[in-house]
């Protein structure tokens, strides 16, 4: 029994001598990790961690024996991944234990509100400043076990615009001396698209890399679409590109120019490949395929012409039974191929249609039921021939995207000009509608 209690007196008085230590050092400890000396090394170490030249914090406080915290982080002009980062309400935890591995680790660093501007960059080497003798005992850098931000946005520059992801859960952790970035939550703003529920998103940027792992998004409106991404892009001397997209039952109205919402419906999918040696339009090349199903044109004043001069008021809406094409390019030359849409028993189109800078060129085979053309006097001159339901006629394109040009016109208002008589019944159909117009009838 004595030799058992010489054993565990030692044992109690280093527990009593830690104790006692602990109590003298935890005022001491609170008082360096509140003081400005503190908050000045830290921001130099969090900064050069996370590649800007500088970052402030405001005053920090001691929240336990481990934990600190701040009311806000912010840095600009970034030299990597990371344009500018502003976080609001930090709390850490400090590990001790990374000092043996010559780190200064931070622990679940949690962050109550925030915003990540990122960016691509060129790597150039990061001034080293100069460092006392005695640095080599001291940890080398800042290591960020796990960060987390609810809510955060995530944003960068595009078309010169502001655009990203807000009101997301962001959640930052190591990857090497580089970072994974993960989100879920909130709601994808850019220029030229409409907004976009956010899934789930997982990347990582590297000196050399960006690789997207996956982009999972759905329209705000329609929780049974969705759009998939993954791919790669170089963020060094390499910068080439090579990304995969998936889309399913996407809402075609809202990807459309304002002024055709109202009178375009269906639902997109297909899968685009998007590769090149930059980022740049200029440089890429790729596929595309697009269905569309239960796509209506409804209410198109094209349309709606169409209908009164043939006299077949069918025609002021269409309900596609097939719409879809294939596309590929190679700037500046891009294909439209594989055309095909038809509602049965009115029309069906199929062709090709290359366009090269502006120049528009291509070939349309446009088949027409019969009796969508009784207001024509002799169809099998301009629609000769005759299969699946239809009378067929191949139509050229030509011209410019902005001054398309076509040969179906020109050769129906030769079949007019031979039969004056169908000529005036047109003519006054069209001025009977007129009266009807003035008349509000």
């Amino acid at each position: 029994m004595r030799r058992k209690g010489w054993a565990v007196a030692p044992v109690a008085i280093l527990l009593i001598v830690g104790a006692i230590g602990i109590a003298w050092l935890n005022p001491q400890l609170t008082h360096y990790v509140e003081s400005d000396r503190f908050r000045a090394e830290l921001e130099k170490e969090t900064a050069k961690g996370l590649h800007f030249s500088e970052g402030r914090y405001a005053r920090i406080h001691r929240k336990g024996f481990l934990t600190a915290a701040s009311d806000r982080f912010q840095a600009d002009n970034g030299r990597q991944a990371l344009r500018t980062i502003d976080a609001h309400g930090i709390t850490g935890r400090f590990d001790p234990w990374g000092v043996f591995f010559r780190r200064w680790q931070l622990d679940d660093v949690h962050i109550d509100s925030g915003e990540v501007e990122i960016q691509t960059y060129t790597p150039s080497p990061e001034p080293s400043p100069a460092k006392p003798w005695f640095h080599v005992f001291l940890p080398r850098r800042v290591y960020l076990k796990q960060v987390e931000a609810n809510p955060a946005d995530v944003t960068w520059r595009f078309r010169g615009e502001k655009g990203g992801f807000f009101g997301t859960r962001l959640v930052i952790a190591p990857h090497g001396r580089d970072f994974n970035y993960q989100a879920s939550g909130g709601t994808l703003k850019m220029a030229l698209i409409p907004n976009l529920q956010l899934r789930d998103t997982h990347l990582l940027i590297t000196k050399k890399l960006l690789m997207l792992y996956n982009l999972d998004l759905q329209p705000s409106e329609d929780a049974t679409g969705n759009i998939h991404a993954q791919g790669t892009a170089g963020t060094s001397e390499d910068r080439s590109v090579d990304f995969n997209f998936s889309f399913e039952r996407i809402p075609v109205e809202e990807w459309l120019p304002k002024q055709w919402r109202e009178h375009v419906t269906g639902k997109a999918s297909g899968k685009i490949r998007w590769r090149g040696k930059n980022p740049k339009l200029e440089s890429s090349t790729g596929e595309a395929t697009l269905r569309v199903d239960g796509g209506r044109i409804i209410e198109l004043p094209f349309l709606e012409n169409l209908a009164k001069i043939t006299d077949e008021r069918t025609l002021e809406q269409l309900t596609l039974n097939d719409c879809s094409f294939a596309l590929t390019w190679n700037y500046p030359r891009a294909e439209i191929k594989n055309i095909a849409i038809e509602e049965k028993g009115k029309f069906r189109a199929e062709g090709t249609i290359q366009v090269e800078k502006k120049a528009l060129r291509g070939a349309i085979e446009l088949g027409v039921a019969r009796h969508l053309l009784d207001w024509l006097p002799k169809p099998e001159e301009v629609f000769p021939h005759e299969h699946d339901g239809y009378l067929w006629t191949t139509v050229h394109l030509s011209g410019t995207t902005d001054a398309p040009q076509q040969d179906l016109s020109p050769r129906i208002m030769e079949v007019l000009k031979e039969n004056p008589g169908a000529a005036l019944g047109l003519l006054l159909r069209q001025f009977g509608e007129w009266l009807k117009k003035a008349f509000g009838e």
